[in-house]
């Protein structure tokens, strides 16, 4: 019988610092909710298919429920409840709900998350495979929008409305950077 190890980790989300000790097997997710109690990342399929426990890890965005917690330490982890400034909506935030970018809401943590890692990615002009031509920056639009988002999913087809709200806040910080 093999005995399960465990390690202490400090992990640094939404600007705090948290020491945890955890069994090596724990996935960031189950970290977040379980241990730190951030619920807005919400578990789905727990195997990266649809995008509900989508964060940013150093910016980036990545399935939580595939990342080990004791993989994410040194790095910043940033979820749903840290991506507004204080009080202040997120501009994407906002647009979701100028926009109604949400239905049931299940997927409307990741799907925020995943959206501002896609506006960075737009702003440091970063093609997808949608992009037409890789030589020069990509544009905002709806198939740009769609390609980056395509690994979140939303069970109620709030999708129409999703594009919206994210070609919005894209184009917003555009005009502010």
């Amino acid at each position: 019988m093999t005995s399960t190890k465990s390690t202490a980790i400090s992990l640094r989300v939404n600007g705090e610092t948290h020491s945890l000790t955890v069994d090596n097997r724990t996935t960031l997710l189950d970290a977040l909710r379980e241990r730190l109690d951030l619920i807005g990342t919400k578990k789905g399929c727990d195997q990266g298919q649809c995008g509900a426990c989508t964060v940013l890890l150093d910016g980036r965005r990545v399935n939580s429920c595939l990342q080990l917690a004791v993989a994410a330490e040194g790095r910043e982890v940033t979820t749903v409840e840290g991506v507004a400034d204080g009080e202040r909506l997120h501009p994407v935030q906002q647009a979701f709900l100028d926009l109604d970018g949400y239905q049931c809401g299940y997927c409307t943590s990741g799907q925020i998350c995943s959206a501002v890692a896609v506006i960075e990615e737009l702003a440091r002009e970063w093609p997808s495979a949608a992009t037409e031509d890789v030589r020069r920056p990509p544009e905002v639009s709806e198939e740009e929008i769609r390609e980056r988002m395509s690994g979140n999913l939303c069970r109620c087809g709030a999708y129409v409305n999703i594009v919206r709200a994210v070609t919005q806040a894209a184009k917003n910080e555009q005009v502010t950077a």
